[in-house]
């Protein structure tokens, strides 16, 4: 099953390095009630302001508003998670594969604990508060200042299992 929330190209192998691309590929972005409620937020700044500045300001005011949002929701509410043959990417961090645990992928009750009371305040964590579900990376590195990394996934036993099988053939390869 190809495709950009899901696995990508598949081989014969389950070696990453032999698919030639990104075993797991996936990307987290802002859900549609996000950008409904910033339609809705620059209309009724733009409201707001009209009733007391006039309309031209309104809608000058309205534009800003909205444009600030969207900029905020592409920019910042945009990560890519990739398994592939150098290890975990996700955004611009990279956690190789010999660096890692066996990843647990965990559930809505468990992925809040380790953004609350379970948490570690040196993990490195990716969360996104519409994705209740998260994998949790052991980094086995004792010079990376990270014990874990924690990461929202829509998917996340899929992404484990990408992680283990990226884990045995790096196993395999030594």
């Amino acid at each position: 099953m190809g495709g950009a929330l899901g696995w990508g190209p598949v081989t014969a192998t389950s070696d990453p390095a032999a698919a030639g691309g990104p075993v797991y590929e996936e990307r987290l972005t802002a859900p549609a009630s996000y950008w409904v409620i910033g339609l809705v937020v620059g209309v009724s700044t733009a409201t707001a302001v009209g009733f007391y500045l006039g309309p031209w300001v309104a809608v000058a005011a309205g534009i800003a508003v909205a444009g600030g949002l969207v900029f905020a929701l592409l920019a910042l509410g945009h990560v890519r998670i990739v398994v592939d043959d150098r290890g975990l990417a996700v955004g611009a961090a990279l956690l190789e594969w010999p660096y890692q645990g066996e990843a647990v992928a965990l559930d809505p009750a468990a992925a809040r604990d380790r953004l609350g009371a379970g948490a570690d305040a040196r993990a490195f964590v990716v969360a996104r508060p519409y994705l209740p579900s998260a994998v949790l990376v052991p980094v086995v590195d004792a010079a990376d200042p990270h014990p874990y990394w924690l990461v929202s996934s829509r998917n996340p036993r899929r992404l484990a299992a990408a992680l283990a099988a990226g884990r045995a053939a790096g196993v395999e390869r030594r």
